[in-house]
């Protein structure tokens, strides 16, 4: 009997992990893994700012589901035969040991993704993967014999008996799932931040408040919250809260054309009321004092100076001249700030999409189409997508292991 032939379409995450789980399951097996550009595991190589977040130290499935803006629910099976502890003990076994950080993000102890694209080179090669890098793809049909051609730019047609495409975003992914009659969620850019005109909040690049409420408000029809660190950029707002917010709003803004309200509470731990009297407080106490340098509230001096400004109070105000109006409106600036969004930025280290094949036509046991029998799917080019902290690695992990294993099992 003639070994199973498998490809392997796409040269990430998601690509490699599949190949490598069909290996291990069947050493017979003869597996090409076909990456359109010269160098393989290119996003893995910048991810984390160059560390790698390989995953995230939630290990129940349960709680992992809760950060998937999209595919969450699909996930939850999935996560009950590969989740996060299964990646950690992978990647440990194959020479890669991960730490934990303080917010949950688990990296190599290396501090250097160099080390994860080493261990999936390494365990590719040693299973016996052909790696063929500037190999694009044209075009994949399905033959008589129900295997699958697959036609190169180069003019070269490889035959296969199962398939697996781990394209990511590339449309070539998507156009190969439509053509096999595969519906696609439109992409979308999920993880990215907040552009707000506001040069006065622009100088304050380089300020980071944690945590901070926030509040977006899209078309007046949707509201989403999130709290967490904040970080004023050159261009208006970033860190884990905004990135968040971005990934569950994604659709929403995509549609506004990222046009949106967002709300701000610097002072989450107090309510809107306890504010109020630290304000009454320090107005008593520092009643001859400038208020520009006597705050009474934890937030850096420099934003504080910005947020009076933002209500009219200027740099020689006294806390003895501020009146009760001035006063309710310095407290609904500190705890209910509004900005408008108008445009996004990019988020450099990740680069999420949200959208991609219809998770309703996966069997998420096995990751199989279910309208296309031996073709499978892993990765970003389904319709999933995590928010920051090592989720959407995971969810590549996951996906990839189960259709490398469904696909070595004969």
């Amino acid at each position: 009997m003639l070994p199973l032939k498998i490809v392997v379409i796409g040269g990430g995450a998601a690509g490699f992990f599949g190949a490598i789980a069909c290996a291990e399951i069947n050493p017979h097996a003869q597996i090409i893994l076909l990456e359109a550009s010269r160098q393989p595991l290119a996003k893995v190589r910048i991810s984390g700012g160059g560390r790698c977040n390989v995953t995230h130290a939630c290990f129940e499935p349960a709680g992992l589901v809760q950060n998937y803006p999209r595919g969450g629910k699909a996930l939850q099976g999935a996560f009950t035969r590969f989740q996060a502890k299964d990646t950690v003990t992978w990647f440990a076994l194959h020479g890669v040991p991960l730490k934990t950080e303080a917010d949950g993000r688990m990296f190599p102890i290396t501090d250097s993704s160099e080390t994860v694209v080493n261990c999936l080179m390494n365990a590719a090669k040693a299973a016996g993967i052909e790696i063929w890098t500037a190999a694009a793809v044209v075009s994949v049909k399905r033959l008589l014999s129900n295997q699958f051609e697959i036609i190169l730019k180069s003019g070269e047609i490889i035959k296969c008996d199962r398939l697996l495409l781990a394209t990511g975003s590339n449309p070539v992914g998507y156009k190969v799932a439509q053509e096999f009659g595969h519906q696609i969620q439109s992409p979308v850019p999920s993880l990215f931040t907040f552009n707000i005109v506001d040069q006065h909040l622009r100088a304050l690049a380089g300020i980071s408040v944690n945590p901070v409420r926030l509040r977006l408000s899209v078309a007046e029809k949707s509201q989403l919250e999130q709290t967490g660190p904040l970080l004023i950029t050159h261009w208006g707002l970033s860190g884990p809260a905004v990135l968040k917010l971005s990934a569950w709003g994604a659709r929403f803004l995509h549609e506004s054309r990222y046009q949106a309200t967002l709300s701000i509470n610097w002072l989450p731990d107090l309510q809107q009321e306890q504010v109020r009297q630290k304000i009454l407080a320090v107005k008593t106490e520092w009643a001859n004092k400038a208020i520009a340098l006597h705050r009474g509230v934890d937030l850096p001096h420099r934003l504080w100076q910005y947020l009076i400004a933002r209500v009219g109070i200027t740099l020689e105000e006294r806390w003895a001249g501020l009146s009760n109006k001035t006063l309710n409106r310095l407290v609904q600036e500190l705890t209910q700030g509004e900005h408008l969004i108008s445009g996004k930025g990019v988020f450099k280290e990740e680069f999420v999409t949200c959208g991609g094949i219809n998770l309703k036509e996966v069997n998420f046991k096995t990751m199989e189409s279910k309208l296309v029998p031996d073709l499978y799917f892993a990765g970003e080019i389904l319709d999933i997508d995590g928010i920051t902290g090592g989720f959407n690695f995971q969810s590549a992990w996951t996906t990839a292991y189960l259709a490398g294993n469904a696909m070595g099992t004969s």
